[in-house]
């Protein structure tokens, strides 16, 4: 058997990537840390109780309250978490994985602040709606109420969100060739994507990193690449990762991922049932938090979540980790017979990506435990290099 090669970096550049994977690291664990400290402080504060009192005062109808209390509310808990934003935005310019200009990234924290307050208005709408009427059992009514809305939002996110933050074009324009190549890995693979779905993100205008993938569903299904890719990438390259994101549709990977995180979240919700008010029994007058069914409680709700989402990431990414393997053994069995020498494309790729995305080669194995929702970039390499079902086996996705 070939002796793998292994995912390197030059020593400069070394330095440089353990330096940037150790910024993050600690960023993402004093980052959660400092989220649940600044919930803690609106409770403490009475802020909540304040904002409350403001929406309360300004009518007496409940959607008329939530327009007032929730934006108030996200709008205080991210402003007072924007320094640890704006210090990752900081990292990103300085290990140069970002170009953006400082007003173009205000800009676009200041979009993604206007879709969250309209779809937070929405759910706690709807929740505080099913608490006063069901006290019981709103984590379960409330739960069956949420689903269409992510769905929803699943099958619109890449035709109305999506562009709000990037601009897209028809990939045929400029890239025919590569088109006519996609269209053989999706036909392949089963799929029905038509050239007019593919098109051109212009990722640069922003970012270094490149990346290629299949988004939405149904009406609203796409093939996306952005042009960081196809300046980086060979054709080859670009296809097997392509075939890799791919591999997370045909496989099911999509579905499985929403039905996933909605159990998740349906029991988040009935620890947050059961763990809220034993809370507010404790601390809801110091808090000035009347009840359950107070717009007040909603800061202590979101608390309850931050903590156990938290608590619950390694067993997120281990769930991640295992459907991007999996992908990634679509990905070299999809290309095969259409790509030569699949497997050192595959290995080359992820020697190209990692190098310009700065990849630790050899990360700790706590902070692959707890964070990575991908297989490190060593580990890939190595696998690709190796993975050869054809010589004597049977290719596990694509016969």
């Amino acid at each position: 058997m070939q002796t793998p090669r292994l995912y390197s970096l030059p020593p400069e550049k070394l330095q440089r990537a353990i330096e940037y994977a150790h910024a993050r690291y600690w960023l993402h664990f004093l980052g959660s840390i400092y989220g649940i400290a600044v919930l803690l402080f609106i409770l403490v504060a009475g802020l909540a109780a304040k904002f409350r009192d403001c929406a309360e005062a300004a009518s007496k109808r409940r959607l008329l309250q939530a327009i007032i209390f929730v934006p108030l509310l996200i709008f205080t808990n991210d402003v007072l978490s924007l320094p640890l934003g704006v210090y990752g935005q900081h990292l990103e310019l300085k290990f140069e994985q970002s170009i953006q200009s400082w007003p173009s990234w205000f800009w676009d924290w200041t979009k993604a602040e206007l879709l969250t307050f309209a779809v937070a208005v929405l759910l706690a709408f709807i929740l505080y709606g099913v608490i006063r009427r069901s006290p019981r059992r709103w984590w379960l009514y409330f739960w069956l109420a949420a689903l269409p809305i992510l769905f929803v939002g699943a099958f619109v996110e890449p035709i109305v969100i999506e562009p709000l933050f990037y601009k897209f074009e028809p990939l045929a324009a400029k890239h025919e060739a590569l088109v006519v190549q996609l269209e053989k890995v999706v036909a392949r693979g089963g799929l029905a994507i038509p050239p007019e779905r593919m098109f051109e993100m212009k990722a640069s205008e922003k970012l270094n990193s490149p990346n290629a993938y299949v988004t939405g569903f149904g009406a609203s299904k796409r093939v996306v690449v952005w042009d960081t890719t196809l300046s980086l990438l060979t054709t080859p390259e670009i296809l097997y990762v392509f075939g890799h994101e791919m591999g997370h549709y045909v496989l099911g990977h999509v579905r499985d991922t929403l039905i996933y995180l909605a159990l998740l979240v349906l029991i988040l919700l009935y620890i947050g049932y059961r763990a809220l008010r034993s809370m507010l029994r404790r601390w809801g007058a110091s808090w000035k938090v009347r009840d359950v069914a107070d717009w007040a409680s909603l800061p202590a709700l979101l608390l309850l979540f931050a903590i156990f989402s938290f608590l619950a990431e390694p067993l997120i990414n281990a769930y991640s980790r295992q459907i991007e393997h999996n992908a990634d053994v679509y990905g070299i069995e999809v290309i095969h017979g259409l790509v030569p020498n699949e497997r050192e494309v595959a290995a080359h790729s992820f020697q190209v990506v990692g190098e310009v995305s700065l990849d630790e080669p050899d990360p700790n194995r706590f902070i692959e435990f707890w964070m990575f929702s991908h297989p490190s970039t060593s580990e890939r390499m190595r696998f690709v290099e190796t993975y050869d079902p054809w010589s004597g086996g049977t290719p596990k996705y694509v016969k």
